[in-house]
């Protein structure tokens, strides 16, 4: 029996829209004074190699394409120093970038993906079932 692949997911979305897509991101985080360094630690100069990686992600999940083999959890699971609140900057940064370059219409499909799977890195990196809660982050008295 034969797999069959799944429909993109909207008709609009094209390789072009995710290349454009993950190197204008991807050149946001760079420029990122929080996010930056951490990605800078984890790619270094291999940036080349990362950049066809992430639109073959991107390709998988958008269009269905397969083109991805990859452990997103694992390579996660390596970076140093990032904290839960990296999501949202990473979120924030993303939403962006896809309302620039996919449009009104197709930019909520990739952020809702987006979502769900900074949701799932999230948990696979920080969530310890029974451990104590961390204290909130302390804010500097204004």
């Amino acid at each position: 029996m034969s797999e069959q692949r799944r429909a993109p997911l909207h008709p609009d979305i094209t390789e072009e829209m995710i290349q454009g897509l993950v190197h204008g991101f991807y050149a946001r985080v760079r420029r990122h004074e929080v996010l930056g360094p951490i990605f800078d630690a984890a790619i270094g100069e291999n940036w080349d190699s990362h950049l066809p990686r992430m639109c073959d992600f991107w390709s998988s999940v958008m269009l269905m394409t397969g083109r991805y083999n990859g452990n997103p959890m694992g390579a996660h699971l390596r970076l140093e120093g990032v904290k839960p609140t990296d999501f949202d900057i990473w979120l924030a940064l993303f939403g962006e970038t896809a309302e620039e370059v996919c449009g009104p219409e197709i930019a909520p499909l990739f952020v809702e993906r987006a979502c769900a799977i900074a949701a799932s890195l999230k948990l696979g990196m920080f969530y310890r079932p029974g451990a104590k809660a961390a204290p909130p982050e302390a804010t500097p008295a204004a």
